[in-house]
């Protein structure tokens, strides 16, 4: 139900000690203010990872060219506005996103998570609750969210934006990957647009909403496509059995706990990732799953049936 990473590299400082390795529990724990991914993920520069529980880990270093020095092409007028000098590209403006954000918040949801601790049979198990994020896929309910999100609860609320809340139940889960459909009864919700994974580059804007830590809502963070098709192998502290999710978007824009589930937006508003993972032992380390990854349980939302 839970996780995070980080990197290392066979030039740097040997690895953290990977005992006791940690992972999104399968089954509720003591109260939890949110779920996601929150642990270390140790990433080799061949891209794939381990999820620890503790410890530091060395940054990969990627060698920056230092910016070339000389005459600046801008110039500054009376005013003290800099200008472009004769030809010089004009500044960058700076992109206002508030718009699309406004839009895009409209389809997330913040889902809370009951179940008991222990296996259920014990006359001292306790209720336990955890928090994730979802994103509405059809007006008539069908939200989709991480199965770590779900897994191992009994009951579940969703929170539209306006603070309606509304009982949930499961739908599917994903055999492959960390992906769960979940269906509210209600009708007349807004629709987040699905757009494609599949031609996104490095570099250009990424866009998380969710509920860091289940009490920060609606939460809207923003950086760059880092990296693509990483892949992360995580240990779940129930079974002790790692889990590897391949393909993921690597991104530097804020993803916590709590955040699973929420969706990972492009310039335009349009879902392109499911935010799955973070590295609580580095800065700006976040992981999604590709939205086309998605596209059986998208395609059951939309019709009802399986693809």
């Amino acid at each position: 139900m839970n996780t995070d990473p980080i990197l290392t590299d066979d030039e740097l400082a040997p690895p953290p000690s990977l005992a006791d390795p940690v992972f999104p529990p399968a089954n509720p724990r003591p109260p939890r203010r949110g779920r996601g991914f929150a642990g270390t993920i140790l990433v080799t520069s061949l891209l794939s990872a381990v999820l620890a529980s503790a410890g530091t880990a060395a940054i990969v270093e990627h060698q920056i060219a230092a910016a070339p020095t000389g005459t600046a092409n801008a110039v500054t007028t009376g005013a003290g506005a800099p200008t472009a000098a004769a030809g010089s590209p004009a500044p960058a403006v700076a992109e206002d996103i508030t718009a699309v954000v406004a839009k895009a918040k409209a389809s997330v949801v913040t889902i809370t998570v009951t179940g008991l601790s222990g296996d259920g049979l014990s006359p001292f198990n306790v209720p336990t609750t955890g928090v994730g994020s979802g994103v509405i896929l059809t007006s008539d309910g069908y939200i989709l969210t991480n199965r770590h999100v779900v897994e191992g609860g009994t009951s579940f609320t969703v929170t539209l934006l306006d603070g309606q809340q509304l009982p949930a139940t499961v739908v599917k889960t994903s055999d492959t990957t960390d992906l769960a459909l979940v269906k509210v009864d209600a009708t007349g919700l807004a629709a987040a647009t699905i757009g494609s994974s599949d031609g996104i580059q490095v570099g250009q804007t990424a866009i998380a909403i969710g509920s860091p830590l289940g009490t920060y809502t609606e939460t809207v963070t923003k950086g760059i496509v880092s990296g693509l098709n990483r892949q992360i192998t995580v240990t779940d502290d129930t079974t002790h059995r790692p889990v590897t999710l391949n393909g993921l978007i690597q991104t530097d824009a804020a993803i916590n706990p709590g955040n699973s589930g929420g969706p990972l937006l492009d310039i335009t508003g349009a879902v392109v990732g499911i935010d799955t993972a973070v590295a609580t032992s580095a800065e700006g380390l976040g992981f999604a799953i590709p939205i086309s990854a998605a596209s059986d349980l998208i395609h059951l939302a939309q019709t009802g049936s399986a693809a």
